[in-house]
């Protein structure tokens, strides 16, 4: 999960696997469009929510900060 330079509004992150590219958005953890396998979906939603400040303040800062999985 990333941000890509030069974002736009809604603040949102990206979740990328092999197969899937998905944007969800950092004030519900919900996906924006496109498809993501619902378990995958699931867990990015635990860590958007998990790490929702620390997200908020790197899309206003964009000073990005490497996060801890999730355990």
């Amino acid at each position: 999960m990333y941000f890509r330079d030069k974002e736009h509004n809604p603040p949102h992150i990206h979740a990328i696997t092999k197969d899937f590219d998905a944007p969800f958005l950092i004030s519900t953890g919900e996906i924006m469009e496109g498809y993501f396998p619902k378990k995958s979906a699931a867990l990015v939603k635990k860590f958007v929510l998990n790490y929702k400040c620390e997200l908020e303040e790197m899309w206003e800062t964009e000073k990005y900060i490497k996060l801890p999985p999730l355990v």
